[in-house]
C-alpha cells in the first residue's frame, strides 16, 4: 500500500509532541496520537527515519487504519485536529416518548396476526411501521421498550 500522507514536523511541533508524551497529565488517546506523529515524522528534525504504518500500529497497539487517520488529519487539518478525537457527526436515533410505548404495549397485547400464535418483536416492529405509528424502528428499540414496561411476549 502506498504511503498517502507524509508527516514533516517542524522543530516546535516536534518539541511540543515530545513534551506531551513525557507529561503524566496527557490522556491516553492524545498520547498515542502524539507518538504516531513522532514515529512517522520524515522531516529534517527527525532523530530516526520514519517508521512504516504497520510497525507504528504494532508498537502502539492500535490499528493501521488509526495511524492512517491520524496522519491524514495532521496533513489536512493540522496538529490540533490530529491530537484530538474527531467529534461524532452522525445523527441521533429518534427517541420515542410515552405515546409510542403505550401504542406498542397496546399492539403487543392485541390479538396476533392471522396464522400466528403470538407476536414476535420483529412482527411488532413491522406492524408499527405499517400502521404508520413511526417512520422506522429497529427490533432492538421495540425489545427495549417492551422490557422497560415488563411486557412479555408469550
Amino acid at each position: 500500500m502506498a504511503n498517502r500522507y507524509r508527516i514533516t514536523l517542524t522543530e516546535t511541533e516536534r518539541q511540543m509532541l515530545t513534551t506531551l508524551t513525557r507529561s503524566s497529565k496527557t490522556n491516553a488517546p492524545k498520547f498515542v496520537h502524539a507518538r504516531v506523529l513522532l514515529l512517522c515524522d520524515a522531516g529534517e528534525h527527525a532523530d530516526n527515519p520514519p517508521w512504516k504504518v504497520a510497525d507504528v500500529a504494532s508498537a502502539l497497539g492500535v490499528s493501521a487504519r488509526t495511524v492512517e487517520h491520524v496522519k491524514a488529519r495532521f496533513v489536512e487539518e493540522g496538529i490540533e485536529s490530529a491530537l484530538g478525537r474527531k467529534p461524532y457527526s452522525g445523527q441521533r436515533d429518534i427517541t420515542f416518548d410515552g405515546a409510542f410505548e403505550a401504542r406498542l404495549t397496546a399492539l403487543a397485547c392485541s390479538v396476533p396476526p392471522a396464522g400466528r400464535a403470538r407476536w414476535t418483536v420483529r412482527l411488532l416492529a413491522d406492524q408499527l411501521v405499517e400502521l404508520q405509528i413511526v417512520p422506522k424502528v429497529s427490533i432492538m428499540t421495540v425489545q427495549r421498550s417492551l422490557k422497560k414496561t415488563n411486557c412479555i411476549l408469550t
